[in-house]
């Protein structure tokens, strides 16, 4: 079996005034019966520190870490996976998503997965939490060849409930998007402003703090 190859390229991560820039790009392949993490990339404070093989060597796992530990007003996020032919990968966070109260900017996450032909995405990250006042703008993008399969969800709490806070103020924009080929199979997309009667709406979310989406998509779903 070849080796695998893996190439690592940091750049140093800085703060600028509007907030932190990251990017994580990663890339799964195929070796006969194993699936590898083949390349990563990242720049400024968004990683993963090493494949995990939990389910065997056909399933490859990575921890995607965002050590900061949360989000603020201005900060940009951005996720790229290309998952190859046959290649089995299963991508999860060590805990929730932090998003902080905003002075007014807005902090953004994009995350695009592309999932090749009888390739398997896993997408399993812990919960996105909103804390009162977060502004912020949340993609979702899952691009599958004809036979191709994924699974994963977005779980979305407003404000920290455990603690008696409630999403009284701020904005989420979210969008999920499911494309196979050229055509569109899923498009989820919602804005909701912290403390508005939508947020009561039976129509909408009833009152509920949680609220989330689950799919799952192969040649036979």
């Amino acid at each position: 079996m070849a080796a695998t190859a893996l190439v690592e390229d940091r750049a140093p991560a800085r703060a600028a005034p509007a907030g932190w820039e990251a990017r994580l790009e990663l890339r799964f392949e195929r070796e006969v019966s194993r699936t590898v993490l083949a390349a990563r990339r990242h720049i400024g404070p968004l990683r993963v520190q090493k494949a995990l093989y939990p389910e065997g060597p056909g399933v490859c796992q990575v921890v995607v870490v965002h050590p900061p530990g949360g989000i603020v007003g201005g900060d940009s996020l951005t996720i790229e996976v290309d998952a190859g032919l046959r290649a089995h990968a299963q991508l999860t966070t060590p805990g929730a998503a932090k998003w902080y109260r905003s002075a007014g900017a807005v902090a953004r996450s994009d995350t695009t997965l592309r999932v090749a032909a009888g390739a398997l995405v896993e997408w399993l990250p812990q919960e996105t939490m909103l804390f009162d006042g977060a502004r912020a703008t949340i993609r979702l993008g899952v691009e599958l060849a004809e036979d191709a399969r994924f699974i994963g969800w977005d779980m979305t709490q407003l404000g920290r409930t455990a603690s008696g806070e409630r999403f009284a103020s701020g904005r989420v924009q979210q969008t999920l998007e499911l494309i196979r080929g050229d055509a569109m199979l899923w498009c989820e997309r919602a804005v909701l402003d912290g403390g508005s009667r939508a947020l009561q709406a039976g129509a909408i979310l009833d009152g509920a703090p949680v609220f989330g989406t689950m799919i799952a998509a192969g040649a036979d779903v």
